[in-house]
């Protein structure tokens, strides 16, 4: 096909990920006629993916250390299976500029921005100075801080005043951030967090923000080419957050004003290409009525909710990465600039009890969703019959509803929803039904902080029955 023959430095695509990151990354290769190439550790060798790709290689155990993130396994494939290029998907390795380095060095093409740029923004902190100096309007925070000396860690938190926001420098989605109120839970939630950040990134090195009281979570998405063309894709709005995890993503953003955004978007668009960056990248942004937009952190990799995005810009963002990545011209990927249509919700489904939220790993004795439903997509790596461990991200599917608007697309994904049967795990699909189903979410109202009191307030008006029942395994 044409963008195959645009690509022609790609041949063979191998992705360091798993499960619903794999088989998303594994049709776009095969969309563009490439051969995708997947690993998989012990614990994964039943999942569907590993059947969908041309070649797969075992890298090791269950652990992450020992499989997804061990770098010299993954090279070794990159050897093995003679693919000329590798996608890291999201999470693992994806934000990794050490490891982008060594495939470059290798020979082989990183498909995301050049290393430099996820060595200064994959790191938040040093993020925030660069975006600073651009130009974004910061919220105060602390420069990286001694691990172990909590004095300077105490002294930092009173500089920027109580609540503070502890956050992981070189890590994303939300894992080891924990809000502090007081001086007195800081040594206790430090420790906590460096332990995560260090289990999950391989960096425990972490920062201070100040604590910004309800605001949203809206994030601007972009794609480049490496010839200095950056174009956005709109922005999202992923205020539905547990722990500082998103849980419902949308787009566009509602109840903001139009002229706003775009103006947001076209700035950071130019702000990127005048420093060059490259092939794909998200602006994370907090609003608040007060004081606007301030800078949150870039990610430079592929987010786990594009999808909406592509559904209101009818954009395959993942083909769009491959081919920029091998160096095709944002022209010729991109040659018109997509409008807006319609409005695209997001549900990640999570393997977790839906009112304690404690993990809920087992075997998927029942996995069904509904199949061909006009404005629904399904995005999973499991099947029925497969283990759900706990060794990794217990999202276990995403379900995307696409409508003319807002409503439409809700009403599409509450219906998908209730139609979902999962069975032998508990899920937070009755959580995730009561947050759409409150008038909180209704109203386009979501702050980051604000699940707690959405379901505290559909609890007022009404229980659906149909909900309680899933929660059985």
């Amino acid at each position: 096909m044409t963008a195959a023959r645009k690509s022609k430095s790609i041949r063979k695509v191998l992705i360091a990920n798993r499960g619903a990151a794999a088989a998303r990354i594994v049709r776009a290769v095969q969309g563009l006629g490439l051969k995708p190439v997947v690993v998989y550790s012990e614990a994964d060798a039943q999942l569907p993916y590993v059947e969908q790709a041309a070649e797969s290689y075992c890298i090791g155990p269950a652990p992450a250390k020992q499989s997804y993130l061990d770098q010299g396994a993954l090279l070794d494939c990159m050897r093995r299976s003679g693919a000329d290029a590798l996608h890291p998907g999201y999470g693992f390795l994806s934000e990794n500029a050490a490891f982008a380095q060594c495939v470059e060095e290798a020979g082989h093409c990183f498909i995301g921005p050049s290393p430099k740029w996820i060595e200064l923004l994959g790191h938040k902190a040093r993020a925030r100075d660069f975006m600073g100096r651009m130009g974004l309007a910061l919220g105060g925070s602390s420069a990286v801080l001694p691990a172990n000396d909590m004095q300077a860690v105490h002294t930092a938190a009173r500089q920027l005043g109580f609540p503070v926001l502890i956050k992981p420098a070189g890590g994303d989605g939300g894992i080891g951030m924990f809000p502090v109120h007081s001086s007195d839970e800081l040594d206790g939630a430090w420790l906590r967090a460096s332990a995560l950040a260090e289990k999950a990134f391989s960096d425990p090195s972490l920062y201070l923000e100040r604590f910004v009281q309800a605001p949203r979570h809206i994030e601007f998405q972009f794609l480049a080419d490496r010839h200095g063309h950056v174009m956005s894709l709109f922005e999202r709005d992923c205020s539905t957050q547990r722990r500082y995890q998103k849980v419902i993503e949308e787009s566009p953003a509602p109840r903001l004003d139009r002229a706003v955004l775009q103006n947001m978007g076209e700035q950071l668009e130019r702000m990127l290409a005048n420093v060059g960056y490259d092939v794909i990248g998200t602006v994370e942004m907090l609003y608040t009525p007060e004081s606007g937009f301030s800078f949150l952190e870039v990610n430079t990799r592929l987010q786990v909710e594009h999808a909406v995005t592509e559904a209101v810009t009818g954009t395959d963002i993942v083909q769009a990465q491959i081919r920029l990545a091998a160096g095709e011209r944002l022209a010729e990927v991109m040659p018109v600039r997509p409008a807006l249509n319609g409005h695209a919700i997001e549900a990640r489904i999570y393997a977790e009890d839906p009112v304690r939220f404690f993990p809920s790993p087992g075997m998927l004795k029942v996995f069904q969703f509904p199949d061909n439903v006009p404005g629904i997509r399904v995005e999973t790596g499991y099947a029925q019959g497969n283990a759900v461990t706990s060794h990794y991200d217990p999202m276990v599917s995403k379900l995307i509803a696409h409508g003319r608007t807002r409503d439409e697309a809700a009403l599409r994904l509450r219906s998908a929803l209730a139609a979902t049967r999962i069975e032998g795990i508990k899920t937070n699909i009755p959580m995730i039904e009561r947050v759409l189903g409150s008038a909180r979410f209704g109203d386009a109202a979501m702050t980051v902080d604000g699940l707690q009191a959405a379901l505290a307030e559909q609890a007022q008006t009404s229980i659906n029955p149909t909900v309680e029942a899933k929660e059985t395994v």
